[in-house]
């Protein structure tokens, strides 16, 4: 049994990847789509993350009761999400089901779209954006971002809106589809206790066929603005801000740096903002995010507190992010021995293995080894940070703020 990372690229384009492991107990597959809100018109936006419902909702030989209960007779764990660019399809199942989990998983990325499956779909779609929208947290992300990127991609709403939803018809979606789902702009990929030769085999049988054709995506990178905007919701009991500015992209080098630092500033615990703003009772939320995304990247401080508190806190905030250098060779072993923790705790099961080969295959062509990644981690030194904040000197920032009415 071959073991260890396989590739494999069928004649259509879909790329098929595997790390074999008989030592564990279970395996983890799925289809990783890189399509998603950054890749729509307008027009259409929320319509990758509905077709990712509509693919649980029937094929040409299976009903969405057949596929609900399919899933059930396997005993997986499967389940689906959307993001700004990619929409992810996986399961977790036992070695025994591993076979009928492909099979039933490569009928549901040629979905049927029934039209009225479509129609229920939608309420469904609308009530999820409608509940959203109540989270603070998401209302005010979704439109910091939008606001920050201005007319760049990396901007668009993953939900859509109620408008844009209520507009798609089943025609569009199958026109998106058909534009963004080629098997050139896939991977397959699996881990666990599995057969790599039998594995590829089924792909060749089950996803041979597919037609391929030319998927692109514009991926320049954005520089950021200072700029900002105030929100306003009624029942609010906390104000919310949150302050981005230009970051390190999924294929840039300081994406390891930068990652480490955002530790440092704004970890849930023993971080900066954690010493200023948590244990001294000045604010019940921040954080700090460095987000890597296709071509480009961002990173942004995160707080929640009581309205008069939020001018004090962001001062604070500020601060810290304006001397982001301002950290002791302890403050980085801790945040390295975190995240290293992190990437152990994750990489020991399929699943977590599985997400991080299809998103680092996904963005950068390549898969890199887990003790390789925990040796580039263990590896990081001052020097690595400073090089990163020279290129992103994280001095523009964009604020927004969150508010009660």
């Amino acid at each position: 049994m071959k073991t260890g990372f396989q590739r494999a690229v069928l004649a259509n384009g879909l790329t098929v990847l595997g790390e074999p492991n008989p030592a564990n107990a279970s395996a983890a597959l799925g289809f990783f789509v890189r399509t998603g809100a950054r890749d729509e018109t307008p027009a259409e936006s929320g319509v990758s993350h509905f077709l990712e419902h509509m693919l649980f909702k029937g094929t040409p030989t299976r009903s969405a009761i057949d596929i609900n209960l399919e899933l059930g007779n396997l005993g997986a764990q499967a389940n689906a999400f959307t993001s700004e660019e990619n929409t992810v399809y996986y399961s977790a199942i036992i070695p025994e089901n591993f076979r009928a989990m492909q099979e039933l998983l490569s009928d549901m990325m040629r979905p049927l779209l029934d039209p009225q499956e479509f129609d229920m779909e939608k309420k469904v779609i609308l009530e999820e954006i409608a509940l959203y929208q109540d989270r603070p947290h998401f209302y005010l992300f979704e439109n910091a971002f939008k606001d920050f990127f201005s007319m760049h991609p990396a901007g668009n709403s993953v939900l859509g809106t109620h408008s844009s939803v209520s507009g798609i018809s089943r025609d569009a979606m199958k026109e998106y589809f058909d534009r963004r789902y080629s098997p050139s702009n896939i991977v397959l990929a699996a881990t666990g206790n599995f057969s790599w030769d039998t594995f590829l085999e089924d792909a060749e049988r089950l996803c041979g066929q597919w037609t391929d054709y030319t998927v692109g995506r514009e991926t320049t990178r954005y520089e950021g603005r200072d700029e900002g905007r105030v929100f306003r919701r009624k029942n609010l009991s906390h104000s919310h801000a949150v302050l981005i500015s230009q970051g390190a992209s999924a294929q840039d080098d300081e994406r390891y740096p930068l990652t480490v630092l955002a530790n440092i500033l704004g970890d849930s615990s023993g971080s900066r903002l954690y010493w200023e703003l948590i244990d001294k009772g000045l604010a019940d939320s921040a954080s700090v995010d460095s987000d890597e995304r296709d071509g480009t990247g961002c990173f942004s401080a995160y707080v929640s507190t009581s309205p008069e508190m939020l001018d004090e806190v962001l001062e604070v905030t500020r601060k810290v992010l304006a001397s982001p250098l301002d950290f002791s060779g302890s403050d980085l072993e801790r945040a390295k021995a975190k995240i290293i923790s992190r990437i152990v705790l994750d990489g020991e099961l399929p699943m977590g293995r599985l997400m991080s080969l299809g998103m680092e295959w996904t963005y950068r062509k390549t898969v890199t080894p887990l003790s390789t990644v925990l040796a580039r981690v263990e590896k990081l030194t001052r020097a690595d940070v400073e090089r990163a904040v020279e290129r992103f000197p994280l001095k523009k920032w964009a604020e927004y703020r969150l508010l009660p009415e």
